[in-house]
């Protein structure tokens, strides 16, 4: 049937159209009632025939045909296209342009109000049926953009024909495209405020390309999770009141080479072997940059693709869940790199960044940081959060950098910052994200635990957000970190004058909810590897390395360790080497000398966990007091913990390299005697065998303001617990 005579498109149209520049191209496209019938038009460029049903469309130039069919609009109904390109077969389709929004007012509106918890099911590509058809549905936020396309491998990266719709005055795109699917590559072509055309990735792709390849890839999970019981309990009692002892790792350098599915062979029952019941992933969204260690994110909803597909990532959690270990990561909020074809002026203008570039510009890493601002950044950033654990079912965020947020002059010389209204260096946006974050995913997501990298003395950090906190769980606790670092890099004969630097933490240690980090960021960049901090020979850093981890452990607060110092490796921390495993080689000649902190380590974890007195009243001052924290001369400490019940453990560390016989330390007269359940100076340890092995009888000697005390013989660079007999 030869097509009847149709209406001319406006040039205006036809120009903004082709230059995908059109606001509204379903108004252009598609099928539409005339009165001879109804008008169909397709944007098809390199078509050489396009038919609807027995109707061949005229061609307009540039892509375009058009025909008036002799019926209505509601007798057409879901028609199809037949086109024919240079090959001479035709491809049968559905047309994206016969199809109403397949995205809610619901939506839009949460949108526009930045306030959608579940941000990532409205925006980015989702596979659906639509109508009773199969395809995907693309959706963007690009406020300010002239027009945005779709271009990718279904329509051999040519955009032209795919331009989306603008829904309103939220700023979302959308086209729904039939006949796509899970695993296709794609990106939007952007038509800035600027004039500027950029081929972008999707910020809410849920699967990137293998970098340094960065288009987005359509995905649908199809993954069964096996840890309903973890879930289901992961809330039965509160943080702050159990063990937690983290292993922080980089997944991509643990073991090089392996995928997630390898690494969950390996990586749960390496943990658990150790003791742990957390690990800690640094970034594992995608990223271009595999030196920056995913600190510089580029797909906040996609894990890296370096190690498998978004589901291999699901059975990595899944299998540390059945192995009863909870799943923290590395969270970046602070800021993002410039890449073009990522978030940096997404719609040709400063759209996730601050208008500002005082305010933009992040001086220490050459990125810039987000628009806390704008309610569609914050909602953007806030959904994040609750994707990953709803999503991944990861257990807890790390929040990194978070004193880059909160301050505005942060790394600012005078004069390169912008105050806030007040005049002052606080951001307040920041402030209010952070606090609506924490809230939101700690009450959608029960047993979810947010810790803080927070470097200052900003007040209420792990406050409720309803008392004016900034609502976290925990903080990273770097003034203990850098102290005790400090003084354990001393000669012990030093020491001495340094000895403030191990007690000054329990001034403020009930200040906050704290974690005690030994973190990536102590063993990178010429800080050298815990054990090479220690002074002395060999056996005395390994000496030091030892009663350094039997005080972090019976400190007030979590511990969290990086992968290699658990067995002393000596080098530096290497993103493309990893740990040196070859230590623990039998071969190796110091094999044993590595193999006894390992060993130290997972007898740490298992005493700990033994001993409710280091965990239960951690966040409590009257789960702590001092017996000796003035004996600098000594370079001892003596404290006891107590457990809910008042049950004690007395942990005592000597810095010296001398044995201490007959060591008095006073102790609660309700104990009758003590014994020794851990020693690091034990041979199994690679230690010189100074233990306590006989029941410590207490006197009635008073010391230390108590009526009794106990005269254990302290090892030389060694931590002892003792508990009651």
């Amino acid at each position: 049937m030869l097509s009847a005579a149709h209406p001319t498109m406006p040039d205006e149209d036809r120009d903004r159209l082709l230059a995908g520049a059109h606001h509204d191209p379903h108004a252009l496209l598609g099928a539409h009632p005339v009165p001879e019938g109804t008008l169909v038009r397709v944007l098809r460029p390199f078509a050489r025939r396009v038919r609807v049903g027995g109707t061949e469309l005229a061609p307009e130039g540039d892509g375009l045909f058009s025909a008036v069919l002799p019926v209505s609009r509601a007798d057409l109904g879901a028609y199809r296209l037949e086109i024919t390109y240079d090959n001479g077969t035709p491809i049968e389709t559905d047309d994206p342009y016969r199809f109403l929004p397949a995205l809610g007012e619901l939506d839009l509106h949460l949108i526009g109000e930045g306030r959608h918890e579940r941000l990532w099911d409205a925006l980015g590509a989702r596979p659906m049926t639509h109508e009773g058809v199969r395809g995907t549905r693309f959706t963007v936020w690009a406020p300010a953009a002239r027009g945005v396309r779709v271009a990718g491998d279904f329509n051999s990266w040519d955009p032209t024909g795919f331009p989306m719709r603008s829904l309103g005055s939220c700023g979302v795109w959308e086209l729904f495209v039939p006949g796509v699917g899970p695993g296709t590559l794609y990106k939007f072509d952007v038509h800035g405020a600027d004039g500027t055309h950029t081929l972008r990735a999707d910020p809410m792709a849920q699967r990137a390309e293998h970098p340094p390849a960065t288009a987005s890839v359509v995905h649908e999970s199809a993954y069964q999770w096996g840890d309903a019981e973890w879930m289901a309990r992961r809330a039965d009692r509160p943080a702050h009141a159990a063990p937690m002892s983290v292993y922080e790792l980089h997944l991509a350098s643990w073991r090089p080479g392996l995928s997630y599915r390898r690494l969950a062979e390996e990586l749960p029952r390496y943990v658990k072997d150790l003791g742990f019941t957390h690990v800690e992933l640094m970034p594992p969204a995608e990223h271009p940059f595999g030196g920056s260690w995913g600190y510089q994110v580029t797909g906040y909803y996609a894990p890296t693709a370096r190690l498998g597909t978004p589901d291999d990532f699901k059975y990595l959690v899944d299998a540390l869940h059945r192995e009863g270990i909870a799943v923290l990561m590395d969270w970046v909020p602070a800021h993002f790199p410039k890449d073009a074809w990522a978030l940096a002026r997404f719609d040709g203008t400063p759209c996730y960044e601050p208008a500002d570039p005082l305010r933009a510009e992040h001086p220490d890493w050459g990125t810039l940081t987000f628009d806390y601002g704008r309610r569609e950044v914050r909602n953007f950033l806030v959904a994040n959060a609750v994707f990953w654990c709803e999503e991944y079912h990861i257990d807890g965020l790390r929040v990194d950098a978070v004193a880059s947020m909160l301050y505005l002059d942060y790394s600012r010389p005078e004069g390169q910052w912008t105050p806030n209204a007040d005049g002052g260096r606080e951001n307040w946006d920041a402030v209010r994200f952070l606090q609506e974050m924490n809230a939101t995913v700690y009450r959608r997501c029960p047993g979810v635990i947010t810790v803080a990298e927070e470097s200052t003395a900003w007040d209420g950090v792990t406050r409720a957000t309803d008392r004016g906190g900034l609502g976290f769980g925990f903080k990273w606790n770097m003034g203990w970190m850098h102290d005790s670092l400090l003084y354990m890099s001393k000669d012990p004969v030093h020491r001495a004058f340094h000895h403030g630097e191990m007690t000054f933490s329990m001034v403020y240690a009930y200040s906050e909810n704290y974690v005690l980090p030994i973190s990536h960021d102590e063993v990178v960049h010429g800080k050298r590897s815990l054990v090479s901090k220690m002074p002395g020979d060999w056996w005395r850093q390994r000496a030091g390395l030892r009663a350094y981890l039997g005080f972090m452990w019976s400190h007030p607060g979590k511990q969290l360790l990086f992968m290699g110092q658990e067995f002393a490796q000596g080098a530096e921390w290497s993103e493309e080497e990893g740990p040196q495993w070859w230590v623990l080689d039998p071969q190796w000649p110091a094999a044993a000398d590595h193999r006894g902190v390992r060993d130290l380590v997972r007898d740490l974890n298992a005493r700990y966990r033994d001993a409710p007195a280091l965990w239960e009243r951690d966040t409590e001052p009257s789960g702590f007091a001092w017996v000796d924290a003035g004996a600098a001369a000594d370079n001892v400490l003596a404290f006891l913990r107590f457990a809910a019940d008042g049950s004690p453990l007395l942990a005592v560390c000597n810095f010296a390299p001398v044995v201490r016989p007959d060591y008095r330390l006073g102790v609660p007269g309700d104990v009758a005697a003590w014994t020794e359940v851990l020693n690091t100076d034990d041979l199994a340890y690679g230690g010189s065998g100074v233990t306590n092995p006989d029941p410590l009888k207490s006197d009635p000697t008073p010391s230390h303001g108590h009526g009794t005390s106990v005269t254990p013989t302290l090892p030389p660079l060694a931590t002892i617990w003792l508990r009651p007999a």
